[in-house]
């Protein structure tokens, strides 16, 4: 179930219950970027508002931006063999098929109340209201192929390189765009992120988050930077961005992201996971909410979402050797105190993270205010 926790700071919007289809339209009509939690572990749906009026506007009227990320909805997922490694949903997923959430979106947009749109028939017509799909990594929890296969051929598919060269194997996306690398350095994110394909609008960009020390590819994110029109002008603000890290990253890696700032990019939300996972006696896979906190606080979040943190069923080698520990923000919290003590009066201290923590369950959604 969703709960916003109120340490460090507590939410100023609840979130919103997808099932309760007149809850998710007026958040939509909130004309600010919700971000939809479809399973219980790390898919979700976010969706970015639309100008209703100039060549910005979408056909038909369409309210809505939607893009997909690490879509993994029925059935089990298994990498290199199923005796090797095999997962399983524990929680149902809000909608099983990509059609069910296409006809969700069909009826949200369909008697939308935005320059007469069409009936949501109509809307299923014109295509698949999906506009793209983000996959983060190639393991099969992320690119999950029985899913992803779901969606219409045309449905532009943006991809980290290796995920990127797996899913054009398929032969079943007509575009797919390895997801370029961004960071504090660059001058202009839109002249890095536009999309050379036409496949994004030009007020969107996808892009990895990179440093100059080149953060290791296991633990990385994907940065999703959008220019929302201002709803009394129709103005620009400053960019906004949302970064998913599924595994997590090194706050020393979003050092550079941070600059970012300077160029006119806002850290709206950060994605990124609360359970500390483990291989026994190897390597370290989420890095959890100790190392959440302090990313957070690299990155200048408003909102830290939890992410990735299912505790799905197992079978196969892999599972017997997972190790999971799982925290709570209190947690994170009390171990940032317990390092402020220990350091020196005449060291400068870790500020005080200042950002809305919130944990949305399977089928819940969030409106990301502005900061």
């Amino acid at each position: 179930m969703a709960r916003a926790q109120a340490l460090p700071s507590e939410a100023s919007n609840e979130p919103v219950k997808l099932a309760d289809i007149g809850a998710w339209k007026t958040a939509l009509l909130s004309g600010r970027p919700v971000l939809s939690h479809l399973n219980a572990d790390t898919t979700w749906l976010v969706q970015l508002p639309r100008s209703p009026t100039g060549p910005e506007a979408a056909p038909g009227g369409r309210s809505h931006f939607n893009i997909l990320i690490d879509p993994w909805l029925d059935g089990p997922q298994s990498d290199v063999a199923s005796w090797f490694s095999t997962q399983w949903h524990v929680e149902p997923p809000f909608v099983r098929t990509i059609k069910e959430l296409s006809d969700v979106l069909a009826q949200l947009e369909g008697d939308h109340d935005i320059m007469r749109p069409p009936s949501p028939a109509a809307v299923r017509e014109r295509g698949a209201l999906i506009d793209a799909a983000v996959v983060s990594h190639e393991f099969t929890d992320h690119c999950h192929r029985k899913t992803l296969e779901e969606l219409p051929k045309s449905t532009p598919a943006f991809a980290t390189d290796k995920a990127a060269r797996l899913i054009s194997t398929w032969k079943h996306f007509s575009c797919v765009v390895a997801i370029p690398g961004f960071s504090g350095t660059e001058p202009d994110w839109a002249e890095v992120l536009r999309d050379k394909t036409g496949s994004l609008p030009p007020w969107l960009g996808i892009g990895r988050v990179v440093s100059q020390g080149n953060a290791l590819y296991y633990h990385s994110a994907v940065a999703i930077v959008f220019e929302l029109p201002s709803a009394s002008h129709g103005e620009s603000r400053d960019a906004e961005a949302i970064i998913y890290s599924p595994h997590g990253i090194k706050a020393t890696d979003l050092a550079d992201f941070r600059g970012c700032l300077g160029n006119g990019i806002e850290t709206l939300a950060l994605l990124h996971g609360l359970d500390d996972v483990r291989i026994w006696m190897t390597s370290q896979l989420n890095l959890g909410a100790l190392n959440g906190i302090e990313a957070a606080r690299a990155c200048g979040a408003k909102y830290w979402v939890a992410t990735h943190d299912e505790a799905k069923r197992g079978a196969g080698f892999i599972s017997w050797l997972l190790r999971r520990r799982s925290y709570t923000l209190h947690d994170a919290v009390e171990t940032e105190r317990a390092k402020t003590r220990a350091v020196p009066a005449s060291l400068e201290k870790p500020a005080s993270p200042d950002f809305a923590f919130v944990s949305l369950g399977s089928g819940d959604a969030l409106v990301l205010l502005a900061g």
